[in-house]
């Protein structure tokens, strides 16, 4: 039995879990020529899924505290670089600081795999239907990961600009990134993941001179979101812009241990 919130779910012993919230975007009305009842039930199981995963997060976050932990959630569409930023970052971190990766993707381990192959432990998480990760299968993946102290939980969530914007995970940073070749109007289509994110990374920054992607608009888009929100530009092919990653990822483990 699951210790978080008694279900039987026997993949919680594993490294796998199953998505206990796949049901979020599928709400049906039993009876659909009263959508006025159909209405009032969606929302209804809307705000209980919140609720539940508010309270799932609340936990995860006093786990980060108490072991003095930086957690990064990292959202992005799929393609945009999450696993190639974060085995350049790992590769690069490994001696220095001690991190642990959970992974969120709907099927295989093949992001998991590559994480490992920095010597990083990596749990992957197969959200199966599921569109994101949540608090409730991340609660389940900490009692899975080995025990590290004032280092990093890096999240991967899965490739998706809009469901996993909506889910607190309970982590300390939220980081979008946003690929070159994805276009510049991203922040203007899908504003809700934008206005979450504590810092925006432009990856494969070394195809600009290949596409028609104009940074000014793009950081136009984002300001009118977020004033005043940091934005770094990289590449994971050439190295371009990983000594600003590295600086911003030491700063936020420096606030961290001066809250300590």
């Amino acid at each position: 039995m699951c210790e978080h919130c008694g279900c039987n779910d026997k993949e919680h012993s594993g490294a796998r879990f199953s998505h206990h919230f796949q049901h979020d975007h599928q709400f049906l009305d039993k009876n659909p020529k009263d959508t006025s009842n159909g209405e009032k039930r969606k929302i209804s199981l809307e705000m209980d899924l919140l609720e539940k995963n508010a309270f799932f997060a609340k936990q995860n976050r006093a786990f980060f505290k108490n072991n003095n932990l930086l957690a990064v959630n990292i959202i992005s569409s799929p393609g945009s670089g999450k696993t190639s930023l974060l085995t350049r970052t790992l590769e690069s971190l490994r001696e220095k600081i001690p991190s642990v990766v959970i992974e969120g993707d709907q099927q295989t381990e093949l992001d998991a795999e590559k994480i490992r192959q920095t010597g990083t432990f990596a749990l992957q998480i197969q959200t199966g239907k599921g569109c994101h990760l949540d608090a409730h299968l991340i609660a389940h993946a900490l009692e899975q990961l080995p025990v590290i102290r004032g280092g990093i939980v890096w999240i991967e969530n899965v490739g998706n600009l809009i469901c996993p914007a909506l889910f607190d995970l309970g982590e300390s940073k939220r980081v979008v990134l946003l690929s070159i070749a994805e276009g510049d109007d991203k922040p203007f289509k899908y504003p809700e993941a934008f206005y979450g994110a504590d810092l925006v990374i432009l990856t494969k920054i070394d195809l600009l001179p290949y596409t028609e992607f104009s940074i000014e608009r793009c950081q136009e888009g984002l300001r009118r979101i977020r004033p005043g929100i940091e934005v770094l530009e990289l590449s994971s092919k050439t190295g371009e812009g990983f000594g600003q990653w590295f600086k911003w990822i030491n700063n936020e483990l420096d606030k961290l241990r001066e809250k300590k």
